[in-house]
């Protein structure tokens, strides 16, 4: 697989880990008009894969998700693609699936979402449409009712996510985020800079909610 790399500028019972394992990413399966975006899902894979963690995403072959998968895959890493059977032929080819490490082929998007939390450590958020905004607002919800401590990152590339981050800023003003203590994602510009601050806050978690009974309760 490979792509073109433009230049990037602008719960209950504890079980305790001693590293993490794997980051989950959402992203769009398109590239955006700024190629700043594809080049930041590259440069993402490849941080994924030089800190020796396995990327789980949506098992998509264009766009920022074939860019994240492309860069994970260039530097040897591992890669979980989890994907919907009728996403298939939109958001990949049947032959780039093969170069992934792993794929899972889901019967629905309820059970593709569930599947790529089970597997995954924390979460990353580039930028996507309304699919993957959803996503991470979910993510968010189960963190605000205490389903998961895993830490949550929006990579603001370019300020991609700053309406986003306003509007959560909005809404917890005027009295609608009640547990906001329990909603911390991390907004991270350098892209460069996420995996190492997503390690930061896994050490200072220092543990996370078993994932098996997590999963039961939502």
């Amino acid at each position: 697989m490979t792509l073109d790399e433009p230049g990037w500028h602008c719960g209950a019972m504890t079980i305790h880990n001693s590293s993490i394992r794997s980051i989950c990413v959402y992203c769009g399966s398109r590239p955006g008009r700024d190629p700043a975006y594809i080049a930041a899902g590259r440069a993402l894979g490849r941080a994924i894969a030089a800190n020796g963690l396995r990327l789980v995403y949506g098992g998509g072959t264009k766009g920022i998700m074939g860019a994240v998968a492309a860069g994970v895959l260039a530097e040897g890493g591992h890669v979980t693609g989890i994907i919907p059977e009728f996403l298939v032929d939109m958001e990949a080819t049947r032959h780039s699936l093969g170069q992934l490490n792993e794929l899972i082929v889901t019967a629905d998007m309820h059970e593709r979402k569930h599947k790529m939390f089970e597997r995954a450590d924390a979460f990353v958020t580039l930028p996507g449409g309304i699919g993957t905004l959803e996503e991470i607002v979910e993510i968010m919800t189960w963190a605000q009712l205490g389903r998961h401590e895993k830490p949550m990152v929006f990579a603001n590339v370019c300020g991609f996510w700053k309406p986003m981050l306003d509007l959560i800023t909005h809404m917890r003003e005027e009295g609608f985020v009640h547990t906001g203590h329990k909603v911390q994602p991390l907004v991270i510009d350098d892209i460069e800079a996420v995996v190492p601050a997503i390690m930061d806050r896994w050490n200072e978690l220092g543990w996370l909610k078993g994932d098996e009974e997590v999963i039961a309760r939502l």
